[in-house]
């Protein structure tokens, strides 16, 4: 779809308002003068101009105004319409924009005969400098549709070698430095418990590292979760709903949008983003319940259960993070636990953290941002749960606080005290039922908060 600019609301043109309190919620210094009509989706005539009016509910954002906006505008097939942003648009245009761009975003690859949004293009009335805002919000747009198309991609398509490969397309020509460890590599370096959860597939895993040098500051480091499929391995899941097992890479798809973010927008700021990209397959090489493995890290991990898999895969990543870049802060996002979904719904993600300050900020940029999170406890109490009979630990604890117990192994990973915040996305990571600016499907969450926390806390 094709967005463009304009101050001239030509008669030709169809004019979508929002409604707030019965009243036209449109910018200062815009007149119009019109009577309301009492249904959202109204086409009012008023001389020579026509109006499409929607009442957004008093609770939406920004971005889910604009998303409702255009949906209403998709719904008459308008293609010369023109939004107007709302009065509070002035505060943060970007937002706004950001909400036309990602409500337009629709994964139709692999339709016989492709599908469109119904609209080839919508007009913005150019108010509170939204030309000016328009490249950043288009920027941070295209790292969260990258995010994505690529939890969208089906497992045939995606493997770890084809996703390393799209990082390598996508990201290097704006100027991310990447490195790519090959098998090879990863059995050299010692990464045993993210080679253990690839040992079952054909496909075999990479590490990828993209690095935004936009700064000469210490560098923050982002971990991302890559199992491009999921099956359980030996310790198999039931055939139910199995398919939806193709996002179990939804965190390192939203460390490579976050990086595609960061490096078009040109941040100011030196960051890290390193992901694990595996397969977790039953096959006579697979790992088995009950195996050994000695981590990177050096420390031994007993694996109880082959469809614990994703901490494995962090554990060996955040020890290469840590020995290769030093960072002086660590968040690692994943699709990591069924429990984090029973605990908070789709609603919000759960984020594990040892230290105050760094999950308040990340906490007010997800409120910022609509990514939001909500904070859950980790503790010694917890943590014992993990120790194993026979090794370090074990990859797995009891039944209950399953996300807890999972992010306690995960930060056993975390050396010299750095702050660290593990972020579950297991529920949010994917929406079945569409909303104001996220089609059902891939959501890429995460993209936008990061890039916000990174904005607010990193940027020189």
């Amino acid at each position: 779809m094709n967005i463009v600019f304009t101050t001239e609301l030509s008669p030709q043109l169809i004019q979508c308002i929002n409604v707030k309190d019965n009243k036209l919620d449109i910018p200062e210094g815009l007149e119009v003068n019109i009577d309301l009509p009492a249904f959202e989706g109204s086409m009012l005539y008023h001389g020579e101009k026509t109006y499409l009016l929607v009442k957004c509910p008093q609770t939406h954002t920004l971005k889910e105004i604009a998303g409702h906006m255009l949906s209403i505008i998709t719904q008459h097939k308008l293609n010369n319409a023109v939004i107007i942003p709302p009065a509070n648009a002035k505060e943060n245009i970007t937002e706004f924009l950001l909400g036309v761009e990602l409500s337009a975003y629709r994964f139709n690859h692999y339709y016989s005969e492709p599908k469109s949004v119904l609209i080839d293009s919508v007009s913005i009335y150019d108010c509170c400098h939204a030309v000016s805002a328009y490249p950043e919000a288009k920027n941070i747009a295209d790292g969260v549709k990258f995010c994505r198309d690529l939890v969208s991609e089906p497992s045939n398509i995606l493997s770890p070698e084809t996703f390393k490969n799209r990082i390598i397309d996508k990201l290097r020509p704006l100027g991310v430095d990447i490195t790519v460890l090959s098998e090879e590599e990863i059995l050299k370096r010692g990464m045993n418990a993210l080679h253990g959860v690839a040992r079952g597939s054909a496909k075999p895993p990479f590490v990828v590292a993209m690095h935004w040098k936009g700064s000469n500051e210490q560098p923050v480091a982002i971990a991302g979760k890559g199992v491009c499929f999921d099956t359980g391995g030996i310790s198999i899941k039931p055939s139910a709903n199995m398919h939806e097992m193709k996002y179990d890479m939804g965190g390192a798809g939203s460390v490579t949008g976050l990086m595609y973010a960061l490096a078009a927008r040109k941040a100011k700021a030196n960051v890290v983003g390193v992901v694990g990209l595996v397969e977790n397959m039953p096959d006579g090489n697979a790992q088995n319940p009950g195996d050994v493995v000695k981590s990177m890290s050096g420390q031994t991990i007993e694996v109880l259960n082959t469809d614990a898999e994703g901490r494995l895969v962090l554990a060996d990543v955040i020890t290469y993070i840590h020995q290769e870049f030093k960072p002086k802060e660590i968040v690692d996002l994943a699709t990591l636990t069924g429990a984090i979904v029973v605990s908070l719904g789709h609603e919000y993600a759960g984020i594990f953290c040892n230290n105050t300050q760094l999950a308040q900020k990340l906490i007010h940029a997800g409120q910022e941002t609509g990514d939001r999170l909500w904070q859950l406890p980790i503790g010694p109490e917890y943590d014992k749960q993990i120790d194993s009979d026979i090794a370090d630990m074990q990859n797995i604890g009891k039944r209950w606080a399953g996300s807890i117990t999972a992010a306690q192994f995960i930060g056993r990973f975390i050396e010299n005290d750095t702050p660290w915040a593990h972020l579950d996305i297991a529920g949010v990571a994917w929406a079945d039922a569409p909303r104001p600016y996220t089609p059902k499907g891939a959501t890429g969450f995460g993209v936008m908060l990061l890039n916000q926390w990174i904005k607010n806390n990193h940027e020189v």
